[in-house]
């Protein structure tokens, strides 16, 4: 289980985050939904601690670490339960599909390059990359450097994969396999936090859905009360924005 409890994030006078909290059971797929603005992204950034909030803290399993005052030894204890996919996929351009892959076994948990070239391949294989081993960045399309992103994070195994809006820098007929990709993934049980716009994504495969605006949390619960019957009205005035002809059901 992943808890947690009062994050605060300030960048100079602009408060970001104002004291969020959030539970995820193990295998849940939860969706965050929210404005530009609202603090999304700051929050999952926090999380895997490329940025430090100012308060609060993180629970992962057996890992209990305040964000303010965490060692590097507890970063690192955190990083290693964690990955990361980004919308801008930040990759390596001088480095190989599988070298990408390869670089956070080899560099971060010492794994050895044979085994984690094995792994690496493996991984590239369950995107669908197994002909895309020594291509670099340049030589792949969005979504296939979105899927070595994807593959960059299975490769370590985490307890929680953080994805970032991880289609917001695909072109419009990407996005769909970057989303049934992550389907699969959500389907083999791997916990899943996931900032996104993407509603038939949050429809079809969350578990949970939270709405933030303003830097806390508005509402959450599973997609059909969300998305049918909203309980706050901000939430209602942010779904008939993004969904004006559905009256909130997807």
């Amino acid at each position: 289980m992943i808890e947690v409890k009062g994050v605060h994030k300030a960048f100079g006078k602009n408060e970001v985050l104002k004291g969020v909290d959030v539970t995820v059971e193990k295998g849940e797929v939860v969706v965050i939904l929210g404005p530009s603005g609202s603090g999304k992204t700051t929050l999952l950034r926090c999380l895997n601690f490329l940025e430090k909030a100012d308060a609060g803290a993180i629970t992962i399993g057996d890992t209990h670490v305040s964000f303010k005052h965490a060692t590097k030894k507890e970063i690192a204890a955190v990083r290693k339960k964690t990955a990361m996919v980004f919308q801008g996929h930040n990759l390596f351009h001088h480095k190989t599909a599988l070298e990408n892959v390869m670089e956070g076994l080899v560099t971060a948990r010492r794994v050895p390059k044979l085994t984690a070239e094995a792994v690496g391949k493996q991984m590239l294989d369950k995107v669908g990359l197994s002909d895309k081993y020594n291509a670099y960045p340049c030589q792949l399309s969005g979504g296939q450097q979105q899927r070595v992103g994807i593959a960059r994070a299975l490769a370590l195994n985490p307890e929680v994969i953080l994805f970032d809006e991880p289609t917001s820098a695909l072109d419009p007929e990407l996005v769909g396999e970057a989303l049934r990709l992550m389907k699969k993934v959500a389907k083999e049980g791997i916990t899943m936090i996931v900032v996104t716009h993407e509603m038939s994504f949050a429809s079809d495969v969350a578990s949970q859905v939270i709405f933030m605006d303003g830097g806390v949390v508005v509402e959450k619960g599973t997609p059909h009360d969300i998305f049918s019957n909203p309980k706050e009205e901000r939430t209602r005035q942010f779904l008939r924005r993004i969904l004006p002809d559905n009256n909130y059901v997807i």
